[in-house]
């Protein structure tokens, strides 16, 4: 079939329109990631005599970061509408959110939509895969104290080993208050067959938009970061938690992520913009911590049971474009996310503001020794 001179200039605006956003990305981030680790290195000095400032700022800073992430994606046209309980009510209480994971899109969508849930952002932990510290922004996340954990039977029980001792480390020392992971442990895509392989030989049930999650993580993040008194678990963070004044541990945030027609946007559509504008949803449920069973069968149980409520959610979304309305009543209410552009673009002005103000800066250091 021939191409129609309409259907060539719309290849060719978006092709030019890909080239230029990859264009500002990779700018972007030669200009924002350096100035990132930079002002770091200059403030070393801070971070002995007043640890707690240093990591405030520091967080401000990867906040920023994490907004021009999700720049370009909301510039794109790639919004969230938000469902289900108001996480802004425990912003500024400790919590493990728990993620259903269908793309690279995943992190982005959360970078996006937490934007204005108050210090969450900067003061977060996230899993992440062992390959992410490979990436552009693996510097920052190693700096920002996320753990990389590494996937598969062979490396499992060395990796929750490691991340409690991380866990035990970093997590109250740097002031952190909520921590993301993924418990399906890698892409629907790529665990389905095998999910649905395990659920039939255990008689669990048949599911087709999430997999079946794996306790590891969960397990080692409750029983470092609750304070006992909460589900009775003698927890091995206690002398950390004495010398903070923390509460611990207190809420677990199930969030359910849903694509429009169930087509996950993956980071190359997050950086290019080629995909037509859409609207991604994110339903949050809140539960006290008090309320997460402590050994391990209930765990399991309790964390199947959430997979399993989020299949339905996702079953009933794509069938009718909501998600349905909690228990007992009739109306699900949505709330648009929005991000201001005016801020995005001073955050923007601010990054490469400050790349050009080192490179000028080594500029004259360079003519001053040489």
């Amino acid at each position: 079939m021939a191409v129609t001179l309409e259907q060539a200039q719309k290849v060719g605006y978006t092709c030019l329109k890909a080239l230029l956003r990859f264009a500002f990305m990779v700018a972007n981030n030669l200009v924002a990631i350096p100035s990132y680790v930079l002002y770091l290195i200059v403030l070393q000095p801070l971070r002995i005599l007043d640890s707690k400032s240093f990591w405030y700022i520091e967080g401000v800073l990867f906040k920023w970061l994490l907004a021009m992430v999700a720049s370009w994606g909301w510039w794109a046209g790639y919004t969230v509408v938000e469902w289900g309980d108001d996480v802004k009510a425990v912003s500024e209480d400790e919590a493990m959110v728990l993620v259903n994971h269908q793309a690279t899109g995943d992190v982005c969508t959360l970078m996006m939509c937490l934007q204005d849930k108050g210090t969450v952002v900067r003061q977060m932990m996230w899993l992440m895969d062992h390959i992410f510290k490979y990436t552009n922004f693996g510097i920052v996340s190693l700096i920002h104290g996320d753990f990389f954990i590494r996937q598969g039977r062979t490396h499992r029980d060395q990796q929750l080993v490691l991340l409690k001792d991380h866990l035990e480390k970093y997590y109250r020392s740097r002031n952190r208050k909520w921590i993301v992971l993924f418990p399906e442990g890698g892409f629907l895509r790529k665990r389905r067959e095998t999910s649905q392989a395990f659920a039939k030989k255990n008689n669990l049930p048949f599911l087709k938009h999430v997999t079946l999650p794996r306790l590891g993580a969960t397990q080692v993040i409750l029983k470092t970061l609750v304070a006992p008194q909460e589900n009775g678990t003698p927890s091995a963070g206690d002398a950390v938690r004495k010398e903070s004044k923390s509460k611990g541990l207190q809420w677990v945030i199930d969030t359910t992520i849903a694509y429009p027609k169930g087509e996950p946007i993956d980071i190359q559509t997050w950086i290019l913009g080629y995909r037509q504008p859409a609207v991604t949803h994110v339903h949050y449920r809140i539960f006290p911590v008090k309320d997460v069973p402590a050994e391990p069968e209930a765990l399991t149980n309790w964390l199947y049971q959430r997979f399993i409520e989020k299949e339905d959610l996702l079953t009933h979304f794509y069938e009718t474009g909501a998600f349905p309305p909690p228990q007992g009543q009739t109306k699900a209410i949505s709330r648009e996310m929005t991000l201001s552009n005016l801020w995005l673009v001073a955050i923007q002005s601010f990054a490469f503001l400050s790349g050009g103000m080192w490179y000028c800066l080594f500029q004259y250091l360079y003519h001053c020794l040489f």
